[in-house]
């Protein structure tokens, strides 16, 4: 494999943060596939451990996790019989948590929609944060049990449950939509959460900014993760990018500057110089 120059491994992360796709990485910038593929694990493997080390004792005051789905090398109803419940194969979860105040991707995790995962995310955020916070999730169960081994009574932790209307009648065409959402309940779990603040609508955001800034988390594409080891590193560049990189329309600086990481506006070039230091 040949090694790029920063300006190229620049101009790969840009089209690849922007929602490119791989091979469509390949045809705009003449790079080939095995060089993308291995710039992406290189820089994906920095930008984790990066973040790792630099998003810790964050000043946040309110925060909102949720959930996202994708896949990994099929959905689930095309695997065989030999892949089916092994993880990497099928239905992938990301859960994340992002700071309602400096909009910051504060920790995020691949894995499956289950206790064990819930716990091991809900354990990273607790780590992160420099003092009480408020909580949002979603009606998910598991959370329930991760929050309250995490943070026990050193929280204000709340559920917004949403309520879904009926699933259609039969013979009625829904194939790609979702189903309606007609309305919310909420839940103090634990403290004394504002009622004001009982949302998960940032964690939202990002999840369909998520879906629109990376190509393999397009519900109906062929571009979608072979591999969750892609997955993973995919992840952490664009969270690099969005936490380091991209200016936040209403805060007019980055995430990581609100938040009081970083003094600068990071360019990419700064961002794939991350791979070699490694």
């Amino acid at each position: 494999m040949n090694k790029l120059d920063k300006k190229r491994r620049a101009q790969v992360v840009s089209a690849l943060v922007e929602g490119a796709s791989v091979n469509s990485v390949v045809r705009m910038t003449g790079v080939s596939k095995p060089t993308i593929l291995k710039l992406l694990a290189d820089l994906g493997t920095a930008c984790a451990k990066y973040q790792d080390e630099k998003l810790r004792n964050l000043p946040c005051r309110r925060v909102q996790a949720d959930e996202i789905w994708s896949f990994c090398f099929a959905k689930d109803k095309n695997l065989s019989d030999e892949m089916k419940g092994k993880f990497g194969f099928g239905s992938v979860w990301t859960w994340t948590a992002i700071c309602a105040d400096t909009k910051l991707m504060i920790s995020w995790l691949v894995g499956e929609r289950s206790v064990p995962y819930a716990i091991k995310f809900v354990d990273d955020l607790a780590s992160r944060l420099a003092s009480r916070v408020q909580l949002t999730t979603d009606g998910h169960k598991p959370y329930l049990r991760a929050v309250e081994g995490a943070f026990g009574t050193n929280i204000d932790y709340a559920v917004l449950e949403k309520i879904y209307a009926a699933p259609p009648q039969e013979g009625v065409t829904t194939r790609y939509s979702p189903a309606q959402c007609c309305g919310t309940k909420t839940h103090r779990i634990t403290g004394n959460p504002d009622s004001e603040h009982i949302s998960t609508s940032y964690a939202e955001r990002m999840n369909l900014q998520i879906r629109m800034g990376m190509r393999r988390f397009t519900r109906l594409t062929n571009a979608h993760s072979k591999k969750v080891e892609n997955h993973r590193h995919a992840l952490a560049l664009y969270f690099m990018y969005y936490n380091f990189s991209r200016i936040h329309s209403t805060l007019r600086v980055t995430p990581a500057m609100e938040a009081g990481v970083t003094d600068h506006v990071w360019s990419l070039e700064e961002i794939v110089g991350l791979s070699d230091a490694v």
